[in-house]
């Protein structure tokens, strides 16, 4: 069910209800950005209501996996740049980053579903998250050098890391967007579907994942956005001391029954 991100929690201001809608289903929690009128450009209030949404996903037990997305044909074109201009509003939150997301990632996975315009920081949006999934007609770009300012958002160090630095270079010092398909095979985007599409394929993306092993999952990401941090000469001790409690709990004993009985496994989360 579709549900207003500020129906459960206290203090959030009315007129911020309806910028970010909330939709459990089946493990996975679908967070929408609602200001169509404006691509989806993102408020302080919008932050805080996508911030309250992430801490949902990650403390809900019966949540695996969430997606991101934005109403009306767009994923985000940014910050809200008539909100900066006229009061200087910053959509960034202390310690979490824009949108509440790209300077604190989620323990579980999360998957941009993208149509139309993800700029600026829509785009570094889509390069917080784990997994992409584009329209063919959407556009993604990091063009803050065209109004005076920088990707400051994560785009100037996760794009390199994504895509060659070369590539990551132009576009940043152009301000130029790249289209889905240039995404696909630079291996930014995962998948590039039909317009209108992303979000129906990023949901079966999601449920591939949520099949599997709750504990698993959190784990084997954690693995791999941390590793990068860790000395060649620490990188198997420290891979230990986040994978040995895994192989070694109640789920993993039921995959290994389960697939001897060819059924299908009974998580538990332990």
């Amino acid at each position: 069910m579709m549900t207003n991100v500020a129906d459960n929690r206290a203090g959030v201001p009315m007129e911020s209800q309806d910028e970010v809608l909330v939709d459990r289903e089946d493990g996975v929690l679908v967070i929408t950005i609602n200001r169509p009128h404006a691509r989806n450009s993102v408020t302080r209030s919008a932050s805080e209501g996508i911030a309250r949404a992430l801490d949902e996903l990650d403390v809900d037990r019966d949540l695996t996996v969430g997606i991101i997305t934005g109403a009306g044909g767009n994923f985000c074109a940014g910050m809200d740049l008539k909100a900066f201009a006229a009061r200087g509003e910053d959509p960034s939150l202390p310690g979490r980053g824009f949108v509440g997301l790209t300077e604190a990632l989620p323990r579980k996975p999360l998957i941009a579903a993208v149509e139309g315009y993800a700029l600026a920081g829509g785009c570094e949006v889509v390069l917080a998250c784990d997994l992409v999934v584009a329209g063919q007609g959407a556009k993604l770009g990091i063009p803050e050098v065209k109004r005076g300012l920088t990707a400051a958002a994560g785009g100037l160090h996760r794009l390199p890391e994504r895509i060659p630095r070369n590539v990551a270079m132009e576009l940043a010092l152009t301000g130029d967007m790249m289209t889905a398909e240039r995404a696909y095979q630079l291996g930014l985007v995962n998948e590039v579907t039909e317009d209108g599409q992303a979000l129906i394929a990023a949901k079966a993306l999601a449920a591939r994942i949520g099949g599997n092993g709750p504990l698993a999952i959190v784990a084997s990401k954690r693995v791999i956005v941390d590793y990068p941090t860790w000395s060649t000469a620490e990188i198997w001790e420290r891979q230990r001391e986040i994978t040995d409690v895994i192989n070694a709990s109640a789920d993993a004993k039921e995959g290994a029954r389960a697939f001897a009985e060819k059924r299908p496994p009974r998580w538990q989360g332990r």
